[in-house]
């Protein structure tokens, strides 16, 4: 009988760690996904953070969340000091994976900065460190004490990092942004245009300083150098029009925005997002890589 009530004891130690793992996971997920820009990169951390979690001594933590918290945070930074010597030898350039937030299933975070394509693809020009610190606070709300514990800095270093990382990314985004439902209108006109061909209803739609990046990774065709300015850009979109569109084209909500995806033979082959602002579209964002397309549902 001893033995028994020994393993019930194991048992309910297991369902009460996993208890208290799920309940936070959705908020772990949304901070590795922030931090690495991939779901499985991200799925991995949290596999991991759960493996750290059924051998740590338990009893010793005060506040689950926030020791998970850290801990998924610190594995995110070691691992993404890693996957930029990986990045740097991919083929064309690096974006991050499109996630369906329609029903946001994963990410559950309380609120959506640092979530936007857009801006996930601005984030990988920060440290590692400063990426933490910006993601803690401006898409959680960490106070400023708790980010300095998580990062292993001083307050007046975590404040430091977000400063430096808000700065950045301003500099990098110095124009208006456009609302949601704007930004919905211009890539429906960018679609429309971009399948006909239309290249003096492109260039209305674009900036002067426009950018098209195009993520093949060597496993699709897609052009690997960015493509720039109004009228080269919409002349390469025109030079494949009548090729490339084959299949259905759809809205869908990605990332908490609009983008669209292109549908063949039941599989997505392309996802297109636009950073748009007052002035027109400034950025083109394609995703080609069947490998971050895998996971995007074909819309009904």
């Amino acid at each position: 009988m001893a033995e028994d009530g020994g393993g019930i004891g194991i048992i309910d130690g297991v369902d009460d760690a996993a208890a208290t793992f799920a309940a936070v996971r959705p908020r772990l997920f949304g901070i590795a996904y922030r931090m690495m820009g991939t779901v499985a990169d991200a799925e991995d951390l949290v596999q991991e953070a759960w493996l750290r979690w059924q051998t740590y001594d338990r009893a010793s933590v005060r506040e689950p969340a926030a020791f998970l918290a850290t801990t998924v945070t610190r594995l995110a930074i070691n691992e993404l000091q890693s996957a930029r010597v990986r990045r740097e030898t991919y083929i064309g350039p690096w974006l991050p994976e499109p996630v369906d937030t329609s029903a946001d299933p994963l990410l559950g975070a309380e609120r959506g900065e640092a979530l936007e394509f857009a801006v996930l693809t601005l984030l990988e020009k920060l440290s590692p460190t400063e990426r933490a610190a910006y993601v803690l606070r401006e898409a959680f709300d960490y106070p400023y004490a708790q980010i300095a514990q998580i990062i292993q800095a001083t307050e007046a270093s975590a404040r430091q990092l977000v400063s430096r990382a808000r700065k950045h990314l301003a500099e990098e985004r110095r124009v208006r942004e456009v609302g949601t439902s704007e930004k919905r209108r211009m890539l429906e006109a960018f679609l429309e245009a971009a399948q006909s061909g239309d290249m003096v209803e492109l260039e209305k739609l674009f900036t002067a300083d426009i950018i098209s990046y195009s993520d093949g990774g060597g496993l699709a065709r897609a052009s690997r150098i960015p493509v720039r300015t109004r009228t080269v850009v919409a002349k390469y979109l025109r030079a494949f029009a009548n090729r490339f569109w084959e299949g259905t084209v759809h809205i869908v909500e990605s990332n908490g925005e609009p983008a669209a995806v292109l549908v063949r033979d039941n599989a997505v082959v392309a996802f297109v997002t636009v950073d748009a602002t007052a002035d027109g579209i400034r950025r083109l964002l394609w995703v080609l890589n069947p490998q971050k397309l895998a996971r995007i549902p074909v819309p009904a």
